[in-house]
C-alpha cells in the first residue's frame, strides 16, 4: 500500500485534470490557505486573551474597591473579562451618581451578561468561515471529480479503447479533486471543534468571574 502511495504524482495527476477540475481545486486551495490563516490567527488572539485574563484576574482579585480595579484596567486591555468588567462598572456608576447606591441588581447582571455576549460574539469571529468550509469543500472536491469522471468517459467513448491503461489516467486525475476537498475539510473540521472548545471555556471563565463582581459590588456597598 504504501508503495503504490509512493508512485502516485500528484502534480502529474493535476496536469492532467481539464480547466473546470483546475478551476476546483484553485477555490479548494484559497478556502484551504483561509482556514490556515484563521487557525494561526485565533491561536494567538486565545493565548494573548488567556494569559490577560491572567493578569488581570490576579489583579482583581487583590483589589478591594470596584474603582481601584477600573484605575488599572488599561494595562490589561484585551482580556475578555476587562469587557465584562468595564460593563458591569459603567452600571454600578450609573446606579451610584443617581441613587447613591446599588438599587437594581438584576440590571447589573444583565450588564454583565451583555459584556459576556459582546466578548463571545468576538471570539467566535471567523468560525462560521471554519464550518463552511469543513461541510462545503468534500462537496466541492466532489463536484470536480463527476465532472472529471464525465470527461474522463467521453474521452474513452471518443478513442473507442475501454482497457484499463486508457481508463485509468482519467479517472486518478478527477479523483483529484476528491482528495483536495478531503485535504481542506478535515483541518477546518478540528480547527472549528478546537475553537469551539476554548470558546466554551472562555465563556464558563467569565460567568464565574462576574459572580466575582457581584460579591466584590456587594462589598463595596457593605463597606
Amino acid at each position: 500500500m504504501i508503495g503504490i502511495l509512493a508512485d502516485v504524482n500528484v502534480w502529474e495527476l493535476v496536469k492532467t485534470t481539464g480547466p473546470f477540475p483546475l478551476g476546483i481545486i484553485g477555490v479548494l486551495f484559497m478556502f484551504s490557505l483561509t482556514s490556515w490563516a484563521i487557525f494561526f490567527s485565533k491561536l494567538g488572539t486565545f493565548r494573548r486573551a488567556r494569559n490577560a485574563n491572567s493578569r488581570f484576574l490576579r489583579a482583581f482579585r487583590k483589589a478591594t474597591r470596584l474603582d481601584a480595579v477600573h484605575a488599572a484596567v488599561e494595562q490589561f486591555r484585551g482580556a475578555p473579562l476587562v469587557t465584562v468588567f468595564d460593563f458591569g462598572y459603567s452600571e454600578v456608576a450609573r446606579q451610584m451618581s443617581t441613587r447613591g447606591r446599588i438599587t437594581n441588581v438584576n440590571a447589573l447582571e444583565r450588564t454583565l451578561q451583555l459584556g459576556m455576549s459582546e466578548e463571545v460574539t468576538r471570539l467566535e469571529r471567523s468560525m462560521n468561515w471554519l464550518a463552511t468550509t469543513a461541510t462545503v469543500t468534500p462537496f466541492i472536491g466532489l463536484l470536480g471529480t463527476v465532472w472529471g469522471i464525465i470527461d474522463a468517459f467521453q474521452q474513452i467513448g471518443l478513442q473507442g479503447s475501454t482497457s484499463m491503461r486508457s481508463v485509468a489516467p482519467g479517472i486518478a486525475a478527477a479523483l483529484i479533486t476528491t482528495g483536495f476537498g478531503l485535504f481542506t475539510a478535515i483541518p477546518a473540521a478540528i480547527f472549528y471543534n478546537y475553537f469551539s472548545h476554548l470558546i466554551k471555556e472562555m465563556g464558563a471563565r467569565m460567568e464565574d468571574f462576574a459572580l466575582e463582581f457581584l460579591n466584590l459590588s456587594e462589598r463595596n456597598i457593605e463597606a
